[in-house]
């Protein structure tokens, strides 16, 4: 479970014993986020073991590295936010996706009280969740959110077999790895536009974590984008040169 920039103490300890309730124990807090004030505390109630083991990080990169599987939350609508799903689908992704053969963990991302995960915050999310609600008032306090979502996760795992998981998805840090270089590769043939390059990475962001990608699935990804950046920098004459002669490129 990660919060990122949460405002109320409160809201993180009802979040904790949300937690608890469900079996769950690994808090993680981007940003800050107080875990020792009266408030927290009283609402964590027995599970302030899970506040005081809460790991702090200072970005969602940080956080979710060694994740095979990132889902992010939202209540509003937008360009980038078109794709989302009810938390019962993305719940049984979830526990397929830990309990698959050597599997990491799993995240399931919440953003602070008043706005919720930014444009910048969803990128590092492979798949999006919404809550149904009602269009007077869809937005939802943050512990109630959670619970809403812990609650579908907890029955996924307890009642009958999972979606069988049939990848083992790399960790999230690899694949924020090959899109450092995807952006900086398509900036430089000028498929992006560099005023808003996440525009469009954002749209491939989404293709592939739906797709899911495996550890070898990254590294096909990042050799041809090498292959891409050598041959803007005058590998297109080696190749040229090759190809006359009737030579393999490599």
């Amino acid at each position: 479970m990660v919060l990122v920039r949460p405002k109320g103490s409160g809201n993180i300890g009802s979040v904790a014993r949300a937690m608890k309730n469900t079996g769950l124990q690994d808090l993680a807090l981007v940003g800050g986020g107080r875990t020792d004030s009266l408030s927290a505390r009283s609402m964590a109630v027995h599970a302030r073991e899970i506040l005081e083991g809460a790991r702090r990080f200072e970005t969602i990169r940080d956080a979710v590295a060694d994740c095979g599987l990132v889902v992010g939350t939202t209540c509003r609508k937008g360009l980038y936010r078109d794709h989302v799903e009810l938390p019962r689908g993305a719940a049984q992704d979830l526990v397929a996706a830990v309990r698959a053969d050597d599997a990491g963990p799993a995240a399931l991302i919440f953003g602070p009280e008043d706005h919720g995960l930014s444009n910048a915050d969803l990128k590092h999310c492979q798949r999006l969740v919404a809550i149904p609600s009602h269009p007077e008032q869809p937005s939802l306090n943050l512990a109630q959110a959670v619970m809403v979502c812990l609650y579908e996760i907890y029955l996924a795992a307890a009642l009958g077999p999972p979606r069988e998981e049939r990848i083992k998805r790399a960790p999230a840090e690899a694949v924020e790895a090959l899109f450092d270089r995807m952006k900086e590769t398509l900036l430089k043939v000028g498929f992006l536009d560099p005023q808003n390059p996440e525009h469009i990475l954002l749209a491939l962001r989404r293709v592939l974590g739906r797709a899911g990608l495996e550890e070898r699935d990254v590294k096909i990804l990042s050799g041809l984008f090498r292959q891409v950046e050598w041959y803007t920098r005058g590998g297109w004459e080696v190749a040229e040169e090759k190809r006359r002669k009737g030579l393999k490129l490599r």
